[in-house]
C-alpha cells in the first residue's frame, strides 16, 4: 500500500527582504535624514528662543551695558535694580490687574460664545450656514488698524470709551471668530456617531455632548483658550487708542520707560520679563492639555 500525500500548494510569494549592502545604504540615509530635520528643529528654536534670552539678558545687566555698543551675550554684572526701577517708573500691579480681567473675560466669554456657534455650525444644517463660515473668514482677514475710527466712535456714542467693558468688547470682535474657527476644526474631527449611540442609549442632545463630545473636546477648548488669551494680553495698539493712562494695561504700560530723555532698555526688558511671567505660568499648567489639543485639531476622525 502506497501512500500518496498532497502537493503542496503554491504558495504567495514572499517579498524580498533587503540584503546586507541595501541595508547598509538605507541607513546612513535615515541617519542623514534625522540629522537634517534636528538640524532644522535646532535652527528653529535657536531663532525663536535668541529674542527671550537676550530679553532676559539685558533685564539682569546694568543699564549701562545695554546701551554698550559692544554687548556681551552673558551678564557680566549681574542685578536685580532694573526691575527695581520697573517698579519705580510707574503703578505696575495697576496694569496687570486690568490686563489679567480684561484678557480672562475675553477667553470666558469667547470660549462660552464661541463653543455654542462653533457646534451649531459643524453639527447643523441651516439657511445661511455657508455664509457665516465665510464671514467668519473675511472678519479674520480684516486688518486690526483698519478698524480702530469706526470702533473709536463706536465706543464713543455708547459710553464705552476708556472703560474695560469697552476694551473687552473690541477684542471680543477679532478673538471670537478666531475661537468659533478653530473649535469648529476640533468638533469636526469627532464623529457624529459617537453622539448618535449615545442618545440611542437613552442620552438627551445635551447630555450626550457633555458625557461624550466634551471630554474629547477639552484638549482643544484648552489650546483654544490659550492663545485667545495670549492675543487680548498682548495686544497693544486697541489698549493705547481706547484707553487713557489712568487705565492703561500692562503692554501699554511698557511705552512709560520711552521719555523725552531716551529709552531706558534695561528696565524695560525687566518689566517685560514680568509681563512674560503669567504666560509662563499658564503655559505650565496647561502643557499637556495643550499638546493633546495640538495634535487632535491635525487628525482626521
Amino acid at each position: 500500500m502506497t501512500s500518496t500525500s498532497a502537493a503542496p500548494a503554491h504558495a504567495p510569494a514572499q517579498p524580498a527582504k533587503p540584503s546586507g549592502p541595501a541595508k547598509k545604504v538605507a541607513r546612513p540615509r535615515r541617519r542623514k535624514s534625522k540629522l537634517g530635520w534636528n538640524l532644522i528643529g535646532l535652527l528653529v528654536f535657536v531663532t525663536a528662543g535668541f529674542p527671550v534670552y537676550w530679553m532676559l539678558n539685558t533685564a539682569f545687566k546694568p543699564a549701562k551695558d545695554a546701551i554698550d555698543p559692544n554687548p556681551h551675550f552673558f551678564p557680566v554684572d549681574f542685578t536685580l535694580d532694573n526691575f527695581s526701577r520697573a517698579f519705580e517708573v510707574s503703578d505696575f500691579w495697576g496694569p496687570v490687574g486690568r490686563s489679567l480681567i480684561v484678557s480672562l473675560v475675553v477667553v470666558i466669554v469667547g470660549i462660552l460664545v464661541g463653543l455654542l456657534a462653533a457646534l451649531a455650525i459643524s453639527r447643523f444644517a441651516f439657511r445661511g450656514r455657508k455664509a457665516v463660515i465665510v464671514g467668519i473668514l473675511a472678519v479674520q482677514m480684516v486688518p486690526l488698524v483698519a478698524m480702530i475710527i469706526p470702533v473709536f466712535l463706536l465706543l464713543n456714542d455708547l459710553g464705552q470709551y476708556d472703560k474695560l467693558s469697552g476694551l473687552i468688547i473690541t477684542y471680543l470682535t477679532f478673538i471670537l471668530p478666531f475661537t468659533v474657527w478653530t473649535l469648529r476644526g476640533f468638533i469636526v474631527n469627532i464623529p457624529k456617531e459617537l453622539e448618535e449611540a449615545a442618545m440611542v442609549d437613552g442620552c438627551t442632545r445635551t447630555s450626550a455632548f457633555m458625557r461624550v463630545v466634551f471630554p474629547l473636546l477639552a484638549p482643544g477648548i484648552v489650546a483654544t483658550s490659550v492663545y485667545g488669551f495670549i492675543q487680548a494680553w498682548n495686544e497693544y495698539l486697541y489698549a493705547l487708542m481706547l484707553m487713557s493712562q489712568q487705565n492703561q494695561t500692562a503692554t501699554v504700560w511698557l511705552s512709560n520707560f520711552t521719555t523725552k530723555q531716551g529709552t531706558e532698555y534695561a528696565p524695560m526688558m525687566a518689566g517685560s520679563t514680568m509681563m512674560a511671567v503669567p504666560i509662563v505660568i499658564l503655559f505650565l499648567i496647561v502643557q499637556r492639555k495643550m499638546a493633546a489639543g495640538l495634535t487632535a485639531g491635525a487628525v482626521k476622525g
